[in-house]
């Protein structure tokens, strides 16, 4: 009796289809991979091979993916996840990526990040640290993080470029603050680096100002800039809508760029392409912004 062949779908077809529809884009996902965009190309065309149907409509500025695709997506994030439960098997605890992020770094990028680390790296537990630049650095140095996303300090080197933020100052339309008062100010506690480098520039211009409002973190800043209380030094990239920056209309310093950057430390495949994802993840969505 003659027998008709079966077709199977291959793990790492899927797990590139996976990363061009979270990533919405061939390059993204080739970054995340570690190969390249053809490559990519190559596995999506031998997929949509086998499953007989067209996943996802490509165009020189765009990637989407097709009803077809859409369809496919909840199917292959099923079977990547008992992809990687069979592989850890009985195993009591899943490996830990452990992550420390600078809070002037997080923005708008945590949330779509942790939601495509889960999303691809489904085997790992996530451990993720919010704090100052600085103190996530020397944590990391201690060895109490696999990677760190902060802003780059000093003359430190080394590390990945994820984003080059430009600043500004951020108030709220119904701040009542003139030009020739002291600026009230809203901010993160030392030894924040943004403090320091919005004090320095206010000092250099000769400008007057007083902290008006210390907040544990970026949300509780903007926030109070928010509620019109002070005027927040804030990376364009992060400032919430209902802010605008007043800096070039109020004669403020103009706030030298600082670099987003990624250290890790991590030798572990499956760490290793989380943290892939991680970088490709923040420039794409930094990018859109």
């Amino acid at each position: 009796m003659l027998m008709m062949p079966v077709s199977t779908l291959d793990i790492d077809t899927v797990q590139a289809f996976l990363l061009v529809a979270e990533l919405q884009g061939f390059t993204r996902a080739a970054e995340a991979l570690g190969t390249t965009q053809a490559a990519v190309s190559m596995k999506l065309q031998r997929l949509e091979s086998v499953v007989g149907r067209r996943l996802v409509e490509r165009s020189p500025r765009t990637v989407a993916l097709t009803a077809e695709g859409a369809a496919f997506l909840p199917h292959a994030r099923a079977l990547i996840e008992a992809h990687d439960r069979a592989l850890s098997g009985d195993k009591p605890t899943r490996p830990q990526l452990s992550l420390g992020i600078s809070d002037h770094a997080a923005g708008p990028e945590l949330v779509p990040l942790l939601e495509r680390l889960h999303a691809v790296s489904s085997q790992l537990a996530l451990s993720v640290t919010i704090g100052f630049s600085r103190q996530i650095l020397d944590a990391y140095d201690a060895g109490e993080f696999d990677a760190v996303v902060v802003r780059q300090e000093g003359s430190r080197r080394g590390g990945e470029k994820l984003a080059e933020d430009g600043f500004g100052w951020f108030a709220a339309k119904s701040l009542a603050w003139r030009r020739g008062e002291t600026l009230p100010l809203a901010m993160l506690a030392p030894p924040c680096g943004i403090r320091a480098l919005a004090v320095r520039a206010l000092d250099k211009a000769g400008i007057a100002w007083s902290e008006s409002f210390v907040g544990g973190g970026v949300t509780a800043v903007a926030a109070a800039a928010l509620a019109g209380l002070a005027v927040a030094p804030l990376a364009h990239r992060i400032a919430p809508p209902g802010l605008v920056d007043i800096g070039p209309a109020e004669g403020l310093p103009r706030l030298a760029s600082s670099k987003v950057m990624l250290h890790s430390k991590v030798g572990d495949p499956t760490k290793l392409a989380a943290l892939r994802t991680l970088a490709a993840t923040f420039r794409s969505v930094a990018a859109a912004r």
